[in-house]
């Protein structure tokens, strides 16, 4: 049989020589939520600058990247169907965005969403202003939740009114 302890000693020097500091794994499951929604925010930030260079918009009223790290983004086209939300949408809702595209945001309202609230956004909607409103929306699974949206009519450089776009957080 062979003696191990000359390669162990061997493999022991080696290592302090390295000097190579070893981390415990369960730091890399810490780093990899952090990572992940990092990930999420730069990949929805393209995809937001992206629909902004198509369509042209003045984005001086809005900071997406910075929005985009707390809260939901949703943007409607101008008939109000869903035309991107952020990856955080799954968080708040328990929908993805492939289940909420091409929907409207009326999606998430039920029988105990007040109707006097969404009365004020659809004026707000129809006369292109800009408004921040607290509603009760429902999940996926039916459980409710208060959402405060605070939204803005998106122009082109031009002016006209391109999209809508939603800045949403649980209240």
């Amino acid at each position: 049989m062979f003696n191990l302890d000359a390669y162990d000693t061997a493999i022991a020097k080696y290592h302090r020589e390295m000097n190579c500091n070893g981390i415990p794994v369960i730091s890399w499951d810490f780093h990899h939520g952090f990572l992940n929604d990092l990930k999420a925010n730069y990949s929805d930030w393209q995809r937001v600058n992206n629909i902004s260079n198509q369509f042209n918009w003045d984005e001086s009223e809005f900071d997406v990247l910075e929005r985009l790290k707390e809260e939901v983004v949703v943007i409607t086209d101008l008939e109000l169907k869903i035309v991107f939300a952020s990856s955080r949408i799954v968080n708040m809702t328990g929908y993805t965005e492939v289940e909420v595209l091409g929907k409207t945001p009326k999606m998430f309202q039920g029988p105990e969403t007040c109707s006097q609230t969404t009365n004020e956004i659809r004026v707000a909607i129809d006369s292109e202003e800009t408004f921040e409103k607290t509603i009760l929306n429902y999940k996926k699974n039916g459980e409710t939740y208060f959402c405060t949206i605070n939204a803005f009519p998106v122009f082109n450089v031009k002016g006209k009114l391109s999209h809508f776009i939603a800045f949403e957080k649980a209240a």
